[in-house]
This record gives structure tokens, sequence and C-alpha cells, in this order.
């Protein structure tokens, strides 16, 4: 009876790491050992402010978990004291986890998983270097709105050229505009025949 209640729980916690961990955005490997108390507390704070969720999984479950899939090249870095931190944004765990590992260097990154795809050290510390959700979307915006401010800028010049010309139309402010054109051009080339 008793082993059977064992065997239910790691059956739950490998069908956990398949459903929560394998199909979230991202997910990063850590090896922890070294670190105190105050610290992991301190890194899962900051995890579980942006929403990323951080456990520790005994890596027998783990390798379980990813058996018989794309994932088994994650196998040769589950060894030690490791930790997953995963989420619904792709680059949050990475950001995070690299900027906790530059302060404490007990911190180990090993490898990841983004987007169903196993990653490395490498890819990982790159992925860190991306604007989280908000800042992406505020760059988005900002290219969304260049255009309109440009149009709004020309609009206003286009008014102001009316008002200081008495034009009652912006035909009349393009049209005097292209005849000023052609008259420049007209005297440059004038002044070049002469010369």
């Amino acid at each position: 009876m008793r082993n059977e209640h064992a065997i239910e729980e790691k059956k739950a916690i490998v069908a956990e790491i398949q459903e929560d961990v394998l199909k979230s955005e991202s997910a990063v490997i850590v090896e922890y050992h070294g670190l105190n108390v105050a610290q992991i507390t301190d890194l899962r704070s900051k995890l579980h402010d942006e929403g990323v969720n951080f456990k520790v999984y005994k890596n027998t479950l783990f390798r379980r978990a990813i058996e018989g899939s794309d994932l088994e090249a994650l196998n040769e870095h589950l060894v030690g004291p490791n930790a997953v931190a995963y989420g619904g944004d792709a680059v949050a765990p990475s950001r995070i986890l690299a900027e906790f590992a530059k302060k404490h260097k007990k911190l180990k990154i090993k490898s990841g998983i983004v987007d169903g795809e196993v990653v490395d050290v490498d890819e990982i510390k790159e992925l860190a270097t991306l604007p989280d959700h908000d800042g992406m979307i505020s760059m988005l915006l900002s290219t969304f709105q260049a255009p309109v401010r440009d149009m709004a800028y020309v609009l206003s010049e286009l008014a102001s050229k009316m008002e200081e010309e008495n034009a009652e139309t912006a035909a009349d402010v393009v049209v005097e505009a292209s005849e000023e054109t052609v008259e420049a051009e007209e005297s440059a080339e004038t002044a070049s025949e002469e010369n």
C-alpha cells in the first residue's frame, strides 16, 4: 500500500513536469549548490514577481518525464542539485537567472528549453538580453506611432504654411511650393551655365 502511494506520487510529479514545465514558453535548468537559504528565497521571490515558477525535481523523475522525447539531450545536465525555472514568458526565466548568476557565482545555468527546443547556456544568456514582455510591447507601439507622429508633423507644417500664405486649400500651398522649387532649379541652372 505504501509503495503504491509512492508510485502514484512519482507519476503525478512526472505528469506535472510534462504538463507544466515542458509545455511552458521556456524553462531553464540551474545548479543551485552552494546558495544559502536566504539567497534561494531571494531568487524565488524575484522569479515569482515575474510570474516564473521555480521548483526542485528529482533528476530521475525529470529524466522519466523527457524519456522518448526530443528533449532527451537534457539528460547530460540532470546531474547534481538542480532546479528549474519556467513560465509563460519566454524571456523572464533567462533574464532573471542570468542577472542573479552575475551576483551569485554559485548559481550555474546549465541548459534549458525554449519553444520546445533544447538550448545551451549561450543561447539562454543571449535570450536574457532581450527586453521583457512589456518592453517588447513598448517597442512595437513606438514603431506603430512613428508614422502617425510624422503625419501629424507634416499636417501641422502644412497648416502653418497655409496660414502664413493665406491659402484657402492645401493644394494652393503645394502648387506654390512646386512653382518655387521649379524657379529655384531654373535659377541654379542659369547660374551654372553662366559659370
